[in-house]
Formats: structure tokens, sequence, C-alpha cells
């Protein structure tokens, strides 16, 4: 890992780096002096989410709302994507009774992008399941922009676009200052951490430091964990929409734990290990068995 993330760092081993590293222009983590009242968007799982948050003297003051994304939606067209987040967000506004005011929005987009500044974000490639058409290589605040203009919505000002991990940390350093490292282990995985501007070539300049998006569930896509890569992984990662990539986010992240486990236990039945070896039709079924049954048992 400490060698990816090396090779990711540096301008012309990035390319072949498993570990992307990359920079998202925040370059400071919050003092708790902040104050305002902002609307925040949170897309990168099975749900989304839509938020207004009052950053105040006496605390962080939030309501929210879910939002289900249908799989015909998360691998149909970009705009239908977007048209979908833009209802949510008018549904969410008319619910809390902001219709009429246009507040700061913070967009948490979970999906590796290049960042060209706060509030530009080219998506490089979908993961998580997603595949909506037409939005890899584009930037996805122009793409939220765009279906706002299409539903006749004019109250969205997207300021900043951030990985769930920048905002995981971002959110925590509210409260401690030295929280400088934010983690996901849900429907996917990723880190991020603050970085001396000295170690990364990628971007110019050396002074200060800036917060750096790892895209860690990559890891391995060059071949690097192939030894770590077990039978019951090829059997998961042969039925995915991305054969061969997110390896490490598919060895432990919830997406896939249920399927991985699932085919371990019909390889215990077939060697009648288990249930006294008598067969079991419903494990048969794709995602039958859920990552969330491992914590239940876990407990």
């Amino acid at each position: 890992m400490r060698r990816e993330m090396e090779l990711g760092l540096g301008r012309e081993s990035n390319a072949t780096a498993s570990v992307r590293m990359l920079p998202t222009y925040v370059c400071g983590t919050p003092d708790g002096t902040e104050r305002g009242e902002f609307l925040a968007l949170d897309l990168g799982g099975t749900n989304f989410r839509v938020l207004v948050v009052h950053v105040a003297e006496d605390g962080i003051h939030m309501a929210n709302k879910i939002y289900a994304i249908p799989t015909a939606i998360t691998q149909g067209t970009g705009e239908a994507l977007f048209d979908h987040i833009i209802e949510c967000i008018m549904d969410f506004q008319q619910k809390q009774d902001l219709m009429e005011q246009v507040l700061p929005l913070g967009f948490t987009f979970s999906f590796p992008c290049q960042q060209l500044g706060l509030d530009k974000a080219v998506l490089l490639n979908w993961t998580k399941g997603f595949s909506a058409s037409g939005c890899v290589g584009q930037d996805v605040a122009q793409l939220l922009r765009d279906a706002a203009q299409r539903k006749q919505y004019f109250g969205l000002k997207v300021v900043a676009v951030v990985n769930d991990t920048v905002g995981t940390m971002m959110s925590c350093g509210y409260d401690d200052p030295k929280c400088e490292i934010g983690l996901i282990v849900g429907t996917g995985t990723n880190a991020c951490y603050m970085e001396e501007m000295c170690n990364m070539d990628t971007v110019e300049g050396d002074q200060g430091r800036m917060c750096i998006n790892m895209e860690w569930g990559a890891f391995g896509d060059n071949g690097c964990l192939d030894d770590f890569f077990t039978h019951f992984d090829q059997l998961v990662d042969e039925k995915t929409i991305n054969v061969g990539k997110q390896r490490f986010e598919k060895f432990i992240s919830g997406m896939y734990l249920g399927e991985i486990v699932r085919h371990i236990l019909l390889a215990l039945v077939e060697k009648q290990l288990l249930f006294h070896g008598k067969p079991c039709p419903k494990l048969q079924t794709k995602d039958i068995f859920q990552t969330k049954f491992l914590s239940t048992i876990e407990m």
C-alpha cells in the first residue's frame, strides 16, 4: 500500500499506480469558527441523501431525508440520474420550506474524480454498481447544474464537490481539529488524509498541505494483490459490472462481503461440512446472503 501511495503521488508514476492519490484542493481543516446555513448532497452508495446544515456557535444542526435510487436509474442514462437528484432536492426543499432561499451547496460525490478546482470534478469512472451513461469524463457539478436547468430549478449554487472521505474528515475536524484522516468502509471503501504539498508531484507548489483522496478501492487493480485473490473473490468479481476493477474494495466492503460468504457457504455445503451435507437451494441465489447478516452474526 505504501509503495502504491508513493507511485500515485509521483507525476511520472501516477498513471500506472493502482492508488490514484487524487488532489482535492481542500487545503485546510475546520477550526470551529465556521458559521452559516448550507445544503448538502451525499451520493455514492445505495441511497442518496439531501441535508440542510446549520453551523452555529452551539454546534451543528441538521435535517436530512434519504431517497432511494432505483437500479434502472443508477445503470441508465446520466440525464435520468441527475434529473432524479434534482427532483429529490426540490422535494426536500419544499418539505423544509426552503424553496425561496438559494443556499450554498456542497456535493459529496463518492466516486473517483479528477478535481480541477473546489467546485469542478471530472468523473474518472463509476464504482459500486453505478454505470450511468454520458457521465465519465464530465464535470459532475456541471451535470447537476444542467439537470437544474432542464427542471427549471434556479435555486442551485454548487460551491464544492468533495469525496465522502473528505466530507467525513472535515465534519469530524469541526469537533477535533487534529482529525486529518477520513475513512469509509460501507458500500465501498476509501480513505483520505492531509499530505504535505512538497510530497505531491501532481500539483504545482510545495508550500502547505492538501487533502489527498486516495481512491484505495482500486488498490490491487495492477496485479499487486494477486497473491491474496482467492477462488471466492474470483467468483464474486466475475459477476460484477467492472470485472478486474476495484480489487481492494471487493475484498472488504459491504457491497461484496455477503456474496463472498455465500460462495464460501456453498463450498462448505458441497464438502458436506455444513447442514449435515444436505443441499441448500436458497444459497444458489445471487446476493441472497446480505452483508448485514455478517454484522448480526458477529454481534
